[in-house]
């Protein structure tokens, strides 16, 4: 019995153009043992014809949600050759559509091990810049895996698959790295693709975050109703990178409405094309998060703070699905004016004022669009739930 041992070396959260790497450990369990003095083994001499590991992104859609004919895409049972049994084909087995398939590498041909015998092979790929995000909507869900397969003489194909994160950040393409000064004179391999470094990768990411998040002054609005004005609210800014807080503050000196209670909840919305919609007039869904409550009457001025959480997926548009992000708000004001507080006569005077035991109170909805983009994949591994390593036995 051969067993294969997978693991992702590092995290599981990548930025598209990183480069993955993943340890691919083959040992033969069989062991010794001592038998009336004489040593006897238990297990036989394991060959295995090859092994060879692939990256592919797989989009699995709601039915209810999303009309397949109308996506274009085919799905991966009907791209699965006949003789899949003896070849290597990553997406067998798997729901819905292949979006993306890097070339496969053949970790080796024709491997011997004696009983007891480890080899350890390090795959490693780079990933395209221009991929989706890993994404797991209530409509459509991208997700991404390194598949490994292997083959013993005789056998069918066996296949294990390690799943990884990927996030994209908005101008990272393959121009965003100037080709190094060598001094080599040598002409050029067109057909050689030479590789970009893991760091140079995160350093421009991490600056075209910055650039895309920096602050550039406060937005203030003015929240009013039919009645007059009920708050002037300021945020900082409108976008965001995922584990960030969301921090905005309220003013009431001004208002000429009576504002009891105000809520603020980080939302998504998930909107399928309206080619794809599997009904007419189908509408978004939208999935809360953070949530902030707070009765303010009689309040001056207060603020808010809302984390986006790390396990959040940033804005990105696909041809199936568009996922955005809002800030939705709701005012509860009085609908009658409210008796003025008394005003202190002197330095000692303590006046009290009685609120109303009843309060007529209408409530008004307001939503504020967000953008949120991706981070530094460290922070989100530290959280991440993926399994970096995977076992299969040949």
């Amino acid at each position: 019995m051969v067993e294969i041992t997978a693991k992702l070396l590092g995290r599981s959260v990548f930025v598209a153009g990183e480069v993955v790497e993943c340890s691919i450990t083959f040992s033969n369990s069989g062991v010794s043992a001592v038998r009336n003095g004489a040593s006897v083994n238990k297990a036989k001499t394991a060959k295995l014809a090859w092994a060879s590991a692939q990256i592919h992104c797989q989009c699995s859609v709601n039915e209810t949600l999303v009309d397949v004919s109308s996506t274009g895409h085919t799905s991966s049972a009907h791209l699965t050759p006949s003789g899949s049994d003896t070849s290597f084909v990553p997406f067998k087995g798997e729901k819905g559509s292949t979006l993306m398939t890097t070339s496969p590498k053949i970790l080796f041909c024709d491997l011997i091990l004696l009983p007891g015998d480890t080899q350890t092979f390090v795959y490693s790929e780079v990933l395209p810049f221009d991929l989706i995000p890993s994404y797991r909507g209530t409509a459509v869900k991208y997700s991404y895996k390194i598949t490994i397969g292997a083959q013993r003489f005789g056998s069918r194909t066996k296949l294990m698959r390690v799943p990884f994160r990927v996030m994209v950040v908005p101008g990272l393409t393959d121009t965003s790295f100037p080709a190094e000064e060598t001094g080599d004179l040598r002409p050029s391999n067109p057909f050689h693709q030479k590789p970009v470094s893991e760091t140079s990768v995160i350093d421009i990411a991490l600056e075209n975050l910055q650039t895309l998040t920096g602050r550039r002054g406060p937005s203030f609005f003015n929240i009013t109703n039919s009645r007059g004005r009920v708050a002037r609210f300021c945020l900082f800014k409108q976008a965001y990178r995922i584990g960030d807080d969301i921090v905005g503050t309220c003013d009431f000196t001004e208002a000429s409405v009576s504002c009891v209670q105000f809520s603020v909840t980080l939302q998504s919305e998930e909107q399928v094309s309206e080619s794809c919609r599997r009904k007419t007039g189908q509408g978004t869904v939208t999935t809360q998060y953070s949530k902030h409550d707070e009765f303010c009457l009689s309040t001056a001025k207060t603020h808010f703070s809302i984390a986006i959480p790390l396990t959040a997926t940033p804005s990105f548009t696909t041809d199936l699905v568009t996922l955005r992000w809002r800030l939705h708000f709701e005012f509860v004001t009085s609908k009658v004016p409210l008796s003025e507080r008394p005003e202190p006569k002197d330095a000692d005077d303590s006046p009290v004022w009685q609120g109303p035991a009843l309060l007529d109170v209408e409530t008004m909805v307001w939503d504020l669009p967000v953008t949120v983009y991706a981070t530094k994949p460290t922070f989100v591994n530290s959280i991440s739930l993926l399994k970096t390593n995977s076992v299969c036995l040949v």
